[in-house]
């Protein structure tokens, strides 16, 4: 198969389950857009890390000469499957990277691991960015680097490989690297889908 329609297949099968969340307290649960129910949480009772991934210099020319900003990119997580994004600017770095710890405990999701890895395969778009995610055995360790790497171990992935197939912008790839974890279904999800979908079956057949 050619490289392109091989693109175009992995855009057209993947979807974009990241939501954030409305307030500080209240975070959407993995599997949220199937139906299930909202589950609320506090961002003070989690036990959560920041690591900054990216912080990028603009300068704007002025007058008097050159005004420097700072856009600082950051992920949170709690090692526990609950992960989140922000980015905050501002004109000194210190500042930058509260607002965006800030806003990252208010996009809180929850993704589904297993056993320190991941079910299955996935794979995460957003924007040109496509980041491919394979579960890997006990003791193999985190094979990603950049931006993936940063979402993965606060996340509380242990072992995984993962492969950025796009341009590496680490503001797009982070969230690409998210939209995939937000695809990983457990045996109970499926479980749970299987018995919908059959009882659904039966009430049509029945009426």
């Amino acid at each position: 198969m050619d490289a392109s329609k091989r693109w175009q297949k992995h855009r057209v099968k993947a979807v974009c389950s990241f939501r954030p969340c409305l307030a500080s307290v209240t975070v959407w649960k993995q599997g949220e857009q199937r139906g299930e129910t909202l589950v609320r949480v506090n961002p003070d009772e989690l036990s959560l890390k920041d690591k900054v991934v990216f912080i990028n210099r603009v300068a704007k020319v002025v007058k008097g000469g050159k005004r420097f900003n700072f856009c600082a990119l950051v992920v949170v997580g709690d090692g526990q499957g609950w992960v989140g994004i922000g980015k905050g600017k501002a004109a000194e770095v210190p500042v930058a990277i509260s607002k965006a710890v800030e806003q990252a405990k208010k996009n809180l999701v929850h993704v589904a691991l297993t056993s320190g890895t991941i079910a299955h395969e996935v794979h995460g778009l957003f924007g040109a960015e496509h980041v491919l995610l394979k579960p890997a055995q006990k003791g193999a360790g985190i094979i990603a680097g950049g931006a993936v790497r940063a979402v993965v171990e606060v996340a509380g992935v242990h072992n995984i490989i993962a492969k950025t197939l796009g341009r590496g912008n680490p503001f797009n790839t982070v969230r690409a690297t998210l939209n995939g974890l937000c695809q990983l279904r457990n045996a109970e999800d499926v479980l749970k889908m299987r018995r919908s979908a059959m009882d659904e079956a039966q009430n049509s057949v029945s009426a």
